[in-house]
């Protein structure tokens, strides 16, 4: 099932929940919506799924306008974050329960829901656990029980809010494997909601990131990673370091020394920011291009050495993540003088607000089958 959302606005009192968004999704797709709180995401996916009513504009199914609907006519299958099982009832109870609820002419025989219901467990690779109850289950067992409650109604569009948030970091990971690999046999057009960067970048066909009701930026895996458009994208998906550079006669200059690999030449001269990411910063030797900074701390995280420098032009310290080599060691003393050269980075023009500074964190997986490839 293909969606379209036309210039849909939300409002709760004076805050704008949703100001004018435009999304197209396709059938079979997997969305992630992404952004921190307060973006929109989890509005946006209870404004489609029907739970809100939007201020305007318009919800497509198919082509069909649904935005007067209520939940039950969209056939949407919605899992929350807290899971919301009945804790009465069994966890084949649970699964059955959107099917005994329907009306009495749409409702099928107990032997089609018994054999649905069992079919479902065995997907969600539950088979045999039929019979207990949700307190007899592990965090990642009760959210593939809400998983396949909300397939049981066969659904035309899957919703997911935050689907792991409540689980351990090992858990998360384990599900994130396990929901690909359980869309690419259902094929249901399915959209989640998270804050966590790297469960969209490895989950999602397409990213769409929000930012204060808005939309700043959809795109592939790669796409939103590789080509940011806006700072805050590049700042959102992982850890950023800005350096004040200058732009001249299509040059961009650090330092009074020129930088090369610039994208797009076709700049306003002026000042400008540089953003690049830990992991695109390379030691190099003197006599290269490159820029000075000074050692202050260090931290090495299992393969990755993560320095801490300063760079006298720069606001913030500098972050460097890179690969542990023992012999590099004693130049990453406090106080040590090293040479970076930059691999890859995005300019932006001054004038446009600088993004909140997001916590240091570990370097993000790009695509699924590439972790940690740029850090080599």
């Amino acid at each position: 099932m293909d969606i379209q959302i036309r210039k849909v606005q939300k409002h709760f009192g004076d805050f704008t929940a949703l100001d004018g968004v435009d999304l197209d999704i396709a059938s079979g797709e997997l969305i992630a919506l992404l952004g921190p709180s307060g973006s929109g995401k989890t509005t946006l996916l209870r404004v489609i799924a029907g739970l809100e009513f939007q201020d305007h504009g318009q919800i497509l199914f198919g082509g069909e306008d649904v935005a007067d609907r209520a939940v039950r006519e969209r056939r949407i299958g919605f899992v929350f974050q807290n899971y919301a099982l009945f804790r009465h009832l069994s966890v084949f109870e649970n699964v059955a329960f959107g099917l005994r609820v329907r009306k009495r002419s749409e409702r099928p025989g107990e032997s089609l829901i018994r054999e649905r219901v069992l079919a479902l467990l065995d997907l969600v690779q539950l088979g045999g656990l039929e019979r207990r109850f949700p307190a007899q289950l592990s965090g990642g067992q009760r959210q593939r029980v809400a998983l396949a409650r909300a397939l049981a109604i066969e659904p035309r569009v899957l919703l997911l809010d935050e689907p792991f948030g409540a689980l351990d970091a090992r858990v998360r990971k384990d599900l994130r494997q396990w929901l690909r690999e359980l869309h690419r046999k259902t094929g249901y057009t399915t959209i989640f909601v998270t804050h966590d960067q790297e469960e969209a970048l490895e989950l999602a066909d397409r990213v769409v990131i929000m930012n204060r009701g808005a939309i700043e930026q959809i795109g592939s895996v790669d796409e939103v990673y590789e080509q940011p458009t806006t700072p805050f994208v590049f700042d959102f998906l992982g850890g950023t370091n800005i350096l004040p550079i200058e732009l001249r006669d299509r040059r961009a200059l650090l330092g009074g020394t020129e930088i090369a690999g610039l994208r797009d030449s076709i700049r306003p001269n002026g000042p400008a920011d540089l953003y690049v990411r830990p992991g695109d910063l390379r030691l190099t030797e003197g006599h290269l291009p490159g820029f000075e900074v000074q050692v202050q701390g260090v931290q090495r995280t299992g393969p990755i050495v993560r320095v801490v420098a300063t760079y006298d032009a720069a606001r913030d310290p500098l972050v460097i993540e890179l690969p542990h080599l023992h012999h590099d060691v004693p130049r990453f003393k406090p106080g040590a003088r090293l040479r970076l050269r930059l691999m890859q980075f995005s300019v932006y023009p001054r004038h446009e607000p600088r993004p909140p500074r997001a916590p240091v964190t570990q370097p993000v997986l790009i695509g699924r089958e590439r972790k940690r490839e740029r850090l080599g």
